[in-house]
């Protein structure tokens, strides 16, 4: 026979359940609009950077080059993104503030 739990594990088992419960009302949004905002800064940071592949030239191809080595593993995702047909209301298909 297995033995009873002890009270310390439910406890800190109820403890778990109640930051995530507080996690998802109070900063899930706030996290996740911290995740977006860097996802757009990363894009606008990429497209100065490295633009001229998908055809806007910003930076003279001399910082370009010297920045190349740490953009190259994320090239690929971010010209996928960025070239991908979308909506003017894509962005915000979910959002429901105020409601």
């Amino acid at each position: 026979m297995s033995p009873a739990p002890a009270p310390v594990d439910a406890v800190q088992k109820w403890l778990t359940t109640a930051r995530e419960f507080l996690f998802g009302m109070f900063g899930y949004e706030l996290s996740h609009h911290a995740v977006e905002m860097r996802a757009s800064v990363e894009s606008l940071f990429m497209l100065a950077t490295v633009g001229d592949m998908i055809g806007v030239p910003i930076l003279p191809p001399y910082y370009s080059l010297r920045l190349l080595p740490y953009v190259v593993p994320q090239i690929a995702t971010w010209k996928r993104r960025v070239l991908r047909e979308k909506e003017f209301t894509d962005e915000h298909d979910y959002h429901l503030h105020g409601l």
